[in-house]
C-alpha cells in the first residue's frame, strides 16, 4: 500500500496538485480576512468580548463552505481522470493494484494534502489576528474544534469526490456536482434537515463556530456527534465501494 501511495504523489508532480491545494488555504484566509476587515475588525481589536475572533471565525465558517468543495472536487477529479485518459486502470491491474486499492491510495494521498491545507487556512488566520494585534482573549477550543470538524468534513466529500470521480468518466459532471454541493453548503439552514444530513456537503452548515444571533455574534458549539457520525458512515461507505470496486473487471 505504501508503494501505490508514493506512486499516487509521482503522479501529482505533473498535474499541479500542490498549487491547486494552496489555493484552498489562501483563498480561504485572503476572504475570510477581507471580510473581516470589512466588518471593522480593526476597531475592536482589544474588545473585551473577543469581537475580533468571532468575526474571524464567522467569515471562516463561510468561506470554507464556498472555496472547500470546489477545490476538493478538481484536486480528485484530475487525480482520477489520468486513470481514465491513459487506461490506467487495465495497467494498474496487471501489477496487481485493483481500482479499489488505487482509490484508496488516492484518498490517502490528497487526504494528507487537504488535510494539511484545512490546518493552513487556520493557522494563516490565527497569525494575521495575532499579526495585527487582536488583544482580546484567544479562544484556542473553538478554533480546534473548528478546524478538527473542517477537517473531518473535507476529508468526508473528498472521499464522495473520488467515487464520483471514479465512477464517471466525465469530469465536468463531477465538477458540476461540486457546484451544486456549494449551493448546498451555503444554503444549508434554508434546507429541510434530512438533506442537509444526507449529504456531505449540508455538515459545512455544522462546522461554524460563531455566527450572529439576532444582532449579536456570538461563538456557537459545533455538534460534534453528527459530524463524527459522518465520518464513521462515510468511512464505512467508502470501504464497502472500494471493495466492490475491486471485485470489478478494470
Amino acid at each position: 500500500m505504501r508503494s501505490i501511495i508514493g506512486n499516487e504523489f509521482a503522479k501529482m508532480r505533473h498535474l499541479w496538485i500542490a498549487p491547486i491545494a494552496m489555493v484552498m488555504p489562501l483563498g480561504i484566509a485572503g476572504m475570510t480576512a477581507f471580510r473581516g476587515l470589512a466588518s471593522g475588525m480593526l476597531g475592536h481589536l482589544d474588545d473585551p468580548e473577543g469581537l475580533g475572533w468571532k468575526l474571524l471565525l464567522a467569515g471562516l465558517g463561510l468561506s470554507v463552505s464556498l472555496i472547500s468543495p470546489l477545490i476538493i472536487a478538481v484536486l480528485a477529479s484530475r487525480l482520477v481522470d489520468i486513470e481514465h485518459a491513459g487506461n490506467g486502470w487495465l495497467l494498474s491491474s496487471t501489477a496487481c493494484e485493483t481500482p479499489g486499492s488505487l482509490c484508496r491510495a488516492k484518498f490517502a494521498s490528497l487526504g494528507l494534502i487537504v488535510t494539511a491545507a484545512t490546518v493552513l487556512q487556520s493557522l494563516l488566520l490565527i497569525g494575521m489576528g495575532l499579526s495585527i494585534g487582536i488583544t482580546s482573549p484567544f479562544p484556542g477550543e473553538h478554533w480546534l474544534v473548528f478546524t478538527c470538524a473542517a477537517v473531518t468534513i473535507n476529508l468526508c466529500v473528498l472521499a464522495f469526490q473520488i467515487v464520483l470521480s471514479a465512477t464517471v468518466e466525465n469530469q465536468i459532471v463531477c465538477l458540476g456536482v461540486a457546484v451544486l454541493g456549494v449551493f448546498i453548503a451555503v444554503f444549508a439552514p434554508a434546507l429541510p434537515g434530512l438533506l442537509q444530513l444526507i449529504t456531505p456537503w449540508g455538515y459545512y452548515e455544522l462546522a461554524r463556530a460563531a455566527d450572529y444571533v439576532g444582532t449579536d455574534l456570538v461563538y456557537l458549539d459545533i455538534p460534534r456527534l453528527p459530524v463524527l457520525g459522518q465520518a464513521v458512515v462515510v468511512t464505512v461507505a467508502f470501504t464497502l465501494i472500494t471493495a466492490r470496486f475491486d471485485r470489478q473487471e478494470a
